[in-house]
């Protein structure tokens, strides 16, 4: 299955629609090239909104993390945006929450990119905590 890469900015910040998944092969290669081409023309803040991400396998998960370090390596950062439950607890598990901020709000996102504007991050320990009490 191929990923469809749709792209639009709010207030300068590029924000990639992601749909489809994001796994081994050409969706992983087509998300990888899209981000080093968007750090090479100086597009360096970027929003990904995985609504539309219904699974990511340990390729897709390696291509966050090495456009993340690009971006940043560039002056830039890397937003996760509508991040599945699924996708959500894969990112849990191989601790890569730690790395990434998470939003499910885009204006919240938006607004991470400028300091002093106030923000709400997606609350991973509620996340935790509700997973705990459905596995009960």
């Amino acid at each position: 299955m191929s990923i469809e890469i749709a792209q639009r900015e709010k207030e300068g910040i590029v924000i990639l629609d992601v749909k489809g998944r994001l796994t081994v092969g050409c969706a992983a290669t087509a998300l990888s090239d899209y981000l080093r081409n968007l750090a090479a023309s100086g597009k360096t803040n970027v929003i990904l909104n995985l609504a539309g991400t219904d699974y990511i396998d340990s390729t897709g998960l390696g291509t966050l993390v090495v456009s993340y370090t690009r971006l940043r390596k560039a002056g830039g950062r890397l937003r996760l945006l509508n991040v599945n439950r699924r996708n959500l607890e894969l990112l849990v598990l191989t601790k890569l929450t730690t790395v990434f901020e998470l939003f499910d709000d885009e204006q919240n996102a938006v607004n991470s990119f400028f300091p002093g504007r106030k923000i709400k991050h997606f609350d991973i320990l509620s996340f935790v905590r509700e997973r705990a009490q459905d596995q009960d």
